[in-house]
């Protein structure tokens, strides 16, 4: 593989390179996938019935990790664009190594930020089912309870996208440590 000037890549360049390339797509397509169905799991919950105090302490923590996936996910194509100016031929033009360990660990530093987000998003989300449950429990037959006491489809709807949430930076972190693994050897 010569380049324009006569350089050959090194094997191992090419080889990180190529893992650049493959893990930003990766990275990029299942982010914004998974991303983009726990956003809008998470816009149907804000639309739903349930209380504003629920409702807010699920935002402050969940809409900045929904948003950092984003980042996350445009991190991804930034892999792949790193991966290719790790594919020139002309050594010049080529990123420094310090220059991809410095890109692997921001995008670590992203998913992690990410995902302490939608931790204590999904705990803010999970705190008032907790106290429904727990007032299923000691509601008997035939009693008068309204219905806003029970747990509903909108509330599960809210967790599985503080899940999806979660799962998402958790694929940014795998990819970033593979990536770094890939560096390392």
């Amino acid at each position: 593989m010569t380049g324009e000037l006569g350089y050959s890549l090194p094997p191992a360049i090419r080889r990180i390179a190529t893992s650049f390339r493959l893990a930003g797509w990766v990275s990029l397509w299942a982010q914004a996938v998974v991303g983009l169905l726990a956003s809008l799991m998470f816009t149907i919950f804000l639309m739903g019935g349930e209380t504003q105090s629920a409702k807010a302490g699920a935002s402050i923590f969940t809409t900045p990790a929904l948003a950092i996936i984003f980042i996350s996910a445009f991190w991804g194509f930034r892999y792949v664009l790193f991966g290719r100016r790790l594919s020139k031929a002309n050594p010049d033009l080529r990123p420094k190594p310090k220059d991809a360990a410095r890109v692997v660990r921001i995008g670590l530093v992203i998913s992690l930020v990410g995902m302490a987000f939608a931790i204590m998003g999904s705990e803010a989300m999970i705190a008032p089912l907790l106290f429904k449950g727990l007032d299923q429990g000691f509601v008997s037959i035939g009693a008068n309870v309204p219905v806003a006491n029970f747990i509903t489809a909108g509330n599960i709807l809210s967790v599985f996208a503080a899940i999806n949430a979660i799962f998402t930076h958790f694929i940014g972190l795998c990819v970033s440590l593979w990536l770094q693994q890939a560096i390392d050897r």
